[in-house]
């Protein structure tokens, strides 16, 4: 376990490097972008989950949520991205960008890597039940940063 919080740890510190190519107000813009096709995979996951069940579907989607999540969304904070940007908003509260915070986001982020895998592991698998636990922890984990460190 201490061995996956440092990987998470070791990614968002060099999350400052990969940002210096791309400008705050882009990397805003893209991590809102990947986290809305995550959403957006998420409810077609739901929609499954709750009407006719569609393995292909599932697969694709919880593939693509675990390929953004593992793609390093860390790099998208960099600095300058925590506030507003001209037109550019965020909702990223300014405690995400507390060093001392550093050990929980890395948790946090771990965590959500984690189920991100795993939901598109079981979603090979085709087992309808076994997607909604999975469905259902990934999303707990994306709960845990937003009520963290997430504005309404």
């Amino acid at each position: 376990m201490k061995k996956i919080i440092a990987l998470g740890i070791i990614a968002l510190s060099l999350a400052g490097t990969a940002s210096a190519q791309v400008k705050p107000e882009e990397q805003i813009k893209y991590r809102q972008a990947g986290y809305s096709f995550m959403s957006w995979n998420m409810g077609k996951i739901k929609a499954n989950l709750e009407g006719e069940y569609n393995t292909q579907q599932v697969q694709a989607a919880a593939n693509a949520i675990a390929a953004i999540a593992g793609s390093g969304m860390g790099a998208l904070y960099g600095p300058g991205t925590d506030k507003d940007i001209g037109e550019v908003k965020t909702r990223v509260k300014p405690e995400f960008f507390d060093p001392a915070n550093g050990p929980d986001i890395g948790k946090i982020a771990t965590n959500f890597n984690t189920a991100a895998a795993e939901l598109a592991k079981v979603a090979a698998g085709g087992d309808k039940a076994a997607v909604q636990k999975a469905f259902g922890a990934t999303g707990e984990t994306c709960k845990a940063c937003h009520d963290k460190y997430r504005m309404e």
